[in-house]
């Protein structure tokens, strides 16, 4: 192949998609201040939030490695109209899902490719997450249950693992809901010259 791919991120479920449809890849961390950005970008939809933070990792990353393409990719959640963040810490998941309890959530990604600091593609996808009327006990259980993904992820849910339990319907793309809509994501790479076509 003619170009690799760096990937602007230290997400662990990023990394999993792109080493389990084996493609190559480096981890090269983008430091962007993502609350500064949300804080200098507020009149932005969680859904340009998401493509904003993407692209913003793929540029500053790309800005210091000539010549690669770099992935840059970042997701967000909407309830009700209002963009949550990640949880500080796993006592304040109780109220989050009980807010989302028999409610839609949105999740917004947004990925760029960047090469020599210029953007080269970019993608913004929305998946629909209806959160089921689940019971009290339910809730405690999880809530015993879900570790680290009740501060790893906005929604306090893994989707790849218990947190399948907590949904009625999806509306979306697989990859999508994990933060990285692959299929259109080869094709880029593809035309790019990372992977075969």
């Amino acid at each position: 192949m003619s170009s690799s791919l760096v990937l602007a991120s230290g997400s662990q479920i990023r990394r999993l998609v792109l080493e389990q449809a084996c493609i190559p890849f480096r981890v090269d961390k983008s430091d962007v201040d993502e609350t500064e950005l949300k804080e200098k970008h507020a009149d932005l939809n969680p859904a340009e939030m998401a493509l904003l933070l993407g692209r913003a990792k793929s540029r500053q990353v790309s800005a210091r490695l000539p010549g690669e393409i770099v992935l840059g990719a970042d997701q967000t959640m909407e309830l009700e109209g209002q963009l949550l963040d990640k949880l500080p810490d796993a006592a304040l998941a109780r109220d989050r899902l009980k807010r989302m309890r028999g409610k839609p959530h949105y999740l917004h990604s947004g990925l760029s490719l960047h090469r020599d600091g210029e953007e080269i593609w970019s993608l913004s996808r929305t998946s629909t997450i209806h959160v089921r009327e689940f019971s009290g006990s339910f809730l405690e259980t999880y809530l015993e249950q879900a570790g680290d993904a009740l501060t790893a992820s906005v929604g306090a849910y893994a989707y790849e693992g218990l947190g399948a339990q907590l949904f009625e319907t999806v509306e979306g793309d697989y990859y999508a809901i994990l933060g990285l809509p692959l299929l259109p994501l080869l094709e880029a790479l593809r035309e790019f010259g990372v992977i075969e076509t």
